[in-house]
C-alpha cells in the first residue's frame, strides 16, 4: 500500500468507527441486547475492512498463514452473523417461514462454508471464502426486499444498504487476492462502498431500535393521537388499502386485530379520568410489542385499537398471534389513583381476528367484521374470536377450525345487535 491508499482506507475505516462509537455511546445511554448486536454488527464489518483491505498487513505485520486464514473467514463470518441479526430485526420468525428460514440457515451454514474452503488447496482458499461471503450477502438483499414487498418500508433501506456489500466484498477480496491493479480510483470506490453500506445499514437499525424505544418506554408510535402517539383511523385505512394491493402482488395471508374495550367509566370512576389515559397508553405499548413494531398499530376510535399484521407465516399463527394478544392485555395495569396512589385495574376486552387473503375485499369491511368479533369475544374464555371457516359465526379463537380458505377473503361473522352503537364513539 502507498500513502494514498492507506489514507483512503484510513477515512474508511474511520467512517465505520465513528458510527460505532455512536452505537456505542447509544448503548452505555440505554442497555439493550438489540443495542449490543447493532455494536457487535459495526466492529464486525470494522473488521472485515481491516483484514481484507491490507491495512492490518501494513500496519502491523502479522503472520502470513494467520493473516490468511482470517481473510478466508472473515467475509463469511461477517455476514452470517449480520444475517442471524437481521432476522430478528425483520421479524421473520413472525411474518415468513422463508425469510426466517434462509437467514438463520445461513447464519450457521455460511461460517461453516468459510471453515470448509480451508480444506481447498491453497490458492483456492480465497476465492472459495469470497464466493461465500457474496452469496450470503445477496441472500440477505433478497430476504430485506421480500420484506419491503410485504410492507415493511425500512427493509427497502436496508435491501439498499445489502446491495452495496456487494461491491464492497468483491473489492475487498479482489485487494486480499491481488487480483490486478486496483488503482486509487478504483479502492476508493471500494472503501467509499463500505463506509456507505455500513453508515445505511447503520441508520435504519438505529430507526427501529429508537422505534422499539419508544414503544417501551411510552407505548408511542408516530406522533398522530394525542394520548396513545398511534395512528388515526384514516392512517389505518390508508394502511390497510395499501397492504390488500400488495397482498394481490406477494400472495402472503395477513390478519387484522381489532381490540375492543369494555366499560372504562369504571376505571374512570375507580381511579380518575387520569388514570384512563395511562391504561391507552399501556395497552398500546402491549400491542405494539406483541405484534412487532414492522407492523402498524393504530387506534381506530376511542375504545378500539386495531393492529395490522402485514403478513403471517402459518394459518395456524393466527391461534397464536390472538391468544397472545389477548393474554398480554388481560394482564392487570398499574395506573397512578385519584390521590397518587398506585393502583392495579384488570380491563375488559375482547380481541377479534380476522384473516387477510389476497381478494377485493373493502377495508370498512374487514375492520367491521373484526369489531364484531371483537364485541363476541367478551363472552369467550380466552377474550380472542376468529370467524369460523366454514359457518362464519364467531369462534373462540382456541377452539375455531383455521384452515386455508378458497373463499373470499374472510367470511363476515353474522351481524348481532352491537352493545356499542357507532353514536358512543
Amino acid at each position: 500500500m502507498n500513502t494514498l491508499t492507506t489514507v483512503v482506507w484510513s477515512m474508511s475505516l474511520g467512517a465505520i468507527a465513528a458510527v460505532a462509537a455512536t452505537r456505542l455511546a447509544d448503548l452505555v445511554a440505554r442497555p439493550s441486547a438489540s443495542q449490543l448486536r447493532a455494536v457487535g454488527y459495526h466492529l464486525g464489518v470494522f473488521l472485515l475492512v481491516l483484514v481484507l483491505s491490507g491495512v492490518l498487513r501494513h500496519a502491523v505485520h502479522p503472520d502470513a498463514m494467520l493473516l490468511h486464514v482470517a481473510q478466508v473467514l472473515a467475509g463469511p463470518v461477517c455476514v452470517g452473523i449480520s444475517n442471524l441479526w437481521i432476522q430478528g430485526w425483520l421479524g421473520a420468525a413472525r411474518r415468513d417461514r422463508l425469510m426466517a428460514f434462509v437467514l438463520r440457515g445461513s447464519a450457521v451454514g455460511l461460517p461453516a462454508l468459510g471453515a470448509a474452503a480451508l480444506a481447498l488447496p491453497h490458492d483456492l482458499q480465497l476465492p472459495a471464502g469470497a464466493v461465500v461471503a457474496l452469496g450470503g450477502s445477496a441472500l440477505t438483499c433478497w430476504m430485506a426486499f421480500r420484506a419491503w414487498l410485504l410492507g415493511d418500508r425500512l427493509a427497502l433501506l436496508m435491501a439498499a444498504g445489502c446491495l452495496l456489500t456487494l461491491p464492497a466484498i468483491a473489492g475487498l477480496y479482489a485487494l486480499a487476492m491481488r487480483l490486478g491493479h486496483l488503482g486509487l480510483a478504483a479502492q476508493a470506490v471500494v472503501a467509499l462502498a463500505a463506509a456507505l453500506c455500513n453508515g445505511l445499514t447503520g441508520a435504519v437499525l438505529w430507526q427501529r431500535e429508537r422505534h422499539e424505544w419508544r414503544t417501551r418506554e411510552t407505548g408511542s408510535v408516530p406522533d398522530v393521537d394525542p394520548v396513545t402517539k398511534l395512528h388515526s383511523s384514516a392512517a389505518l385505512v390508508q394502511r390497510l388499502i395499501a397492504s390488500q394491493k400488495r397482498r394481490l402482488r406477494t400472495r402472503r395471508p395477513g390478519a387484522l386485530l381489532a381490540i375492543t374495550v369494555f366499560e372504562p367509566e369504571r376505571i374512570a370512576t375507580l381511579a380518575g379520568p387520569a388514570a384512563v389515559n395511562e391504561v391507552w397508553m399501556t395497552l398500546a405499548a402491549r400491542i405494539q410489542r406483541q405484534v412487532g413494531v414492522v407492523n402498524p398499530v393504530g387506534r381506530y376510535w376511542d375504545r378500539c385499537f386495531v393492529a395490522l399484521v402485514e403478513s403471517i407465516p402459518s394459518q395456524g399463527a393466527l391461534r397464536t398471534l390472538g391468544l397472545r394478544v389477548a393474554c398480554s392485555l388481560r394482564q392487570p395495569v398499574e395506573v397512578s389513583g385519584r390521590n397518587g396512589e398506585p393502583l392495579q385495574v384488570r380491563v375488559e376486552l375482547g380481541v377479534g381476528v380476522v384473516q387477510l387473503q389476497p381478494g377485493h375485499a373493502e377495508a370498512e369491511d374487514v375492520l367491521d367484521a373484526a369489531e364484531r368479533l371483537a364485541l363476541a369475544a367478551r363472552a369467550m374464555p380466552s377474550r380472542a374470536a376468529i370467524a369460523d371457516p366454514l359457518t362464519g359465526k364467531a369462534a373462540a379463537v382456541e377452539q375455531a377450525r383455521i384452515e386455508p380458505r378458497k373463499r373470499p377473503p374472510f367470511v363476515h361473522p353474522a351481524r348481532q345487535p352491537s352493545a356499542l352503537q357507532r353514536g358512543t364513539r
